[in-house]
């Protein structure tokens, strides 16, 4: 199963978008500060997750909820 999975910073409120294969490690990464583009917002907390069968699928979620109208949809969240 592949993910796309919405993150949101407890530090500074922003709101982080990715997709992978192993969200328990995933998120486990972007919390120890692995990453990069996430480090400065740590702690992470999962605001939303979904499946796919393929990687394919997950990435295309991702890339739609980076768009103007994906961006809307994640507002409507909690």
């Amino acid at each position: 199963m592949f993910y796309c999975y919405v993150l949101r910073s407890r530090k500074t409120g922003r709101r982080y978008v990715g997709s992978c294969e192993n969200l328990t490690e995933r998120i486990r990464r972007h919390n120890a500060g692995d990453s990069k583009a996430t480090k400065h917002g740590v702690p992470w907390v999962l605001v939303q997750s979904e499946s796919f069968a393929s990687r394919s699928e997950a990435a295309q979620r991702e890339r739609y909820y980076k768009t103007g109208r994906g961006r809307d949809e994640l507002d409507k969240l909690p």
